[in-house]
């Protein structure tokens, strides 16, 4: 299994969206940096020229990007569309539908691969979305890792909804999920849209089924979470699946969790520009006590409704506890365009501005930065796996309001099995009113009760992730321990 400079150990391939492509580039490094290993991520021209420029300034010589051809026009997408950013709802399911037409290039430059190191790389590593990596791994004498990108507890959720549809069975708006114990009851509401109403007929079903199966024969699963911080969801996940789970996150930058104020460059971990420099928002941050902040943000591919954003943002003036808010423009209105007046109670932005509340950020933040600043108290997040990771390894306690994929899952294990959030509201139909942002707020942000018990729960698990990726001498933790276990395991079944 030679190390020549261009021998390729792993190929990865990961879905198109950028929750799915930043893991991916951080899992590649992290084997790279432990092992040696050279590796290959294939995608669409966009997205290799999106991972590309994230590495830009410092790259690195082992990760190697290959293009897979894809036009998007030939699926009825618009042109150049490589991507879940920016896309509208409606042509979200097209686009998932449209990404097995990658299994053909890819089987194809795995064929080329093959043929001219003479050798099979020593496994693929593929999105979950893509089951259909499996057969091509097989057909070319290598192995297929699956890789969810999520947690343990949302990722078993979100696999065994998909291909059970439980709640088609039952009239009631509490059900029980195949692979959950009874006490675990999911509801309705935590549903998408997408799901709800999915038959097994539909566009949806339609992909996620078959990819979901397929994905199940993978010789094993890697999963960007902590043996230490999911105990219950990594035991739910392996016995639903029957395979060997590898729980080796956090994927995010060592220099973060060793030491939580390195001055890393954080605009390079998500690979965009941030719309209020890192250095104002630490200014900013600084003139703030210990945990008084509250950091509001919905990932880069959500917003809420426009009458949600009017009493969100009238519940945080009532409250008067200072908040950064990462916003967009809300539901209906393109993400892209400038932030109106007219979304927030009239004079709101001055108010906040004057009296040092609030900081409102256009489109994009230095999460991390916020994140593990002393005078961030709570995340008022969608609950997406990545945010929840970098609040969690902060511990920063977390006021959940999932709006999509997996993030109400996520929301329910945080609430029920971590202690470490409470819920204000889901999905972006509900409504909201601004004395309860405001009620919720407080007994988060409180010292006392509630609050403090989950600002110590969310310490504790910072513990945990912290010692999990302790890679000392002979002090290897649980993630650092995992990762070596699955080179050895898949080194071994090559010979």
């Amino acid at each position: 299994m030679g190390s020549s400079n261009d021998y390729i150990h792993i190929v990865m391939v990961p879905f198109m969206a950028h929750g799915h492509l930043i893991p991916f580039l951080a899992l590649a490094k992290q084997i790279h940096h432990q092992t040696g290993f050279n590796i290959a991520i294939a995608n669409t021209p966009l997205n290799i020229q999106y991972l590309r420029s994230t590495l830009r300034r410092n790259p690195i010589p082992g990760i190697h990007f290959l293009e897979l051809q894809f036009n998007s026009s030939d699926h009825g997408l618009p042109p150049n569309t490589e991507n879940t950013e920016n896309l509208s709802l409606d042509l979200i399911g097209k686009f998932f539908a449209s990404s097995v037409y990658l299994k053909t290039p890819f089987y194809n430059l795995l064929k080329d691969i093959v043929k001219k190191q003479s050798t099979p790389p020593v496994c693929v590593i593929a999105d979950v979305f893509f089951g259909w990596a499996v057969d091509v791994a097989n057909s070319l004498n290598t192995i297929n890792i699956a890789f969810s990108t999520g947690g343990a507890y949302g990722t078993l959720a979100y696999v065994s909804l998909w291909t059970n549809l439980p709640h088609r069975r039952t009239d009631n708006e509490e059900f029980n999920v195949p692979g959950f114990p009874d006490r675990c009851k999911f509801h309705v509401s935590q549903l998408h849209e997408f799901l709800r109403k999915a038959d097994g007929t539909d566009l949806w079903s339609k992909f996620m089924q078959p990819q979901i199966l397929s994905s199940f024969k993978s010789f094993g699963w890697l999963c960007n979470t902590v043996e230490e911080i999911e105990p219950f969801g990594l035991d739910l996940l392996r016995k639903y699946i029957k395979s060997p789970v590898w729980s080796i996150g956090p994927l995010l930058p060592k220099s973060w969790l060793i030491n939580s104020s390195a001055p890393a460059s954080v605009r390079q971990h998500a690979g965009k520009e941030p719309g209020t420099s890192p250095e104002k928002c630490v200014q900013w941050l600084d003139m703030h006590s210990d945990d008084s902040v509250i950091y509001i943000s919905f990932g880069s591919q959500n917003t809420i409704s426009p009458s949600q954003m009017m009493e969100l943002a009238t519940g945080l003036e009532k409250a008067g506890k200072p908040f950064v808010w990462v916003i967009r423009p809300p539901l209906g209105f393109d993400l892209k365009t400038e932030l109106k007046p007219e979304w927030l109670p009239e004079g709101f932005e001055d108010r906040m501005s004057r009296n040092k509340q609030g900081l409102l950020v256009k489109n994009w933040a230095p999460q991390l930065e916020i994140l593990s600043h002393r005078s961030t108290g709570a995340f008022l997040s969608h609950c997406g796996w990545n945010s929840t990771m970098e609040s969690l390894s902060q511990g920063v306690k977390i006021i959940g309001w999932p709006l999509a994929a997996e993030q109400a899952y996520n929301s329910k294990m945080l609430v029920e099995e971590m202690g470490v959030a409470v819920e204000l509201t889901r999905g972006v139909r509900s409504s909201i009113s601004s004395d309860k942002v405001k009620e919720v707020i407080e007994m988060v942000m409180g010292k006392e009760g509630k609050g403090r018990d989950m600002k110590r729960k969310a310490q504790e698990i910072a513990e945990h992730i912290m010692a999990a990726v302790k890679d000392e001498g002979n002090e290897k933790g649980s993630s650092i321990k995992a990762l070596d276990d699955f080179v050895s395991t898949i080194t071994a079944a090559r010979k």
